[in-house]
């Protein structure tokens, strides 16, 4: 890229190995990471993964569920690592049990297959009353299996995704789901890159998550 008069790059990636290669670097123009975090990276601008997952868990416990289990993207993943965080930290401040967890590959296909085993838990008598998905496309896996075992959501079973993709609304039922502000994520990093190739000292930049409640949530059945 150095040679090709690149006066700057943005770098986007979420996996570790990735993020590891990257701080060994000592590139010859400003790097800036968007979503990535770590203060060898220089100045980042990141969605705050953990505050996303606090807000899911605060929202669920607030209905009356008494713990929430979460399906998490691959644990190789920094956004996914920070959201196992966050759950955990949020169940732990609030004396909740802790929950069960289960990685995904953020596919639908492992919502779903992780869904049909839950469903038959359900089924069983487990009192299984809130799932957090890692992302939207887990959770959508996740209500198919649910439906077709003839459990309802949220009648029976909870549900909340999170990224809040186009589809998210049009989910039956609308999803429940953490908004990922893209658009304010690359002005941001676009105003760092700016900020750096201006000699400007920088600090990192973070933008909060925003809970988006639709009609997958509701207090559980007594």
């Amino acid at each position: 890229f150095v040679g090709q008069s690149v006066d700057a790059v943005v770098v986007h990636t979420a996996d570790l190995e990735a993020v590891a290669a990257l701080g060994a670097l000592d590139p010859p123009v400003p790097l800036v990471a968007v979503q990535m975090g770590g203060e060898e990276l220089g100045p980042t601008v990141t969605v705050v993964q953990e505050a996303g997952a606090r807000l899911v868990v605060r929202h669920l416990l607030a209905l009356g569920h008494t713990t929430v289990h979460h399906l998490s993207g691959p644990e190789h993943s920094m956004e996914s690592r920070r959201r196992v965080e966050g759950w955990r930290d949020a169940l732990a401040e609030a004396g909740a049990p802790p929950g069960e967890l289960w990685h995904g590959d953020w596919w639908p296909s492992s919502g779903y297959e992780v869904g049909t085993a839950v469903a038959a838990r359900i089924l069983a008598g487990e009192p299984i009353t809130a799932l957090f998905a890692g992302n939207d496309q887990m959770a959508l896996g996740l209500m198919v299996a649910l439906h077709e075992q003839g459990l309802t959501v949220p009648g029976d079973v909870s549900v909340v995704g999170f990224d809040d993709v186009p589809e998210a609304p049009y989910f039956s039922p609308p999803l429940t789901t953490v908004r990922q502000d893209f658009a304010e994520l690359g002005r941001r990093g676009v105003q760092l890159v700016l900020a750096r190739l201006a000699g400007e000292d920088c600090e990192p930049d973070q933008v909060q998550p925003l809970l988006l409640v639709r009609r997958s949530t509701a207090g559980p059945r007594r």
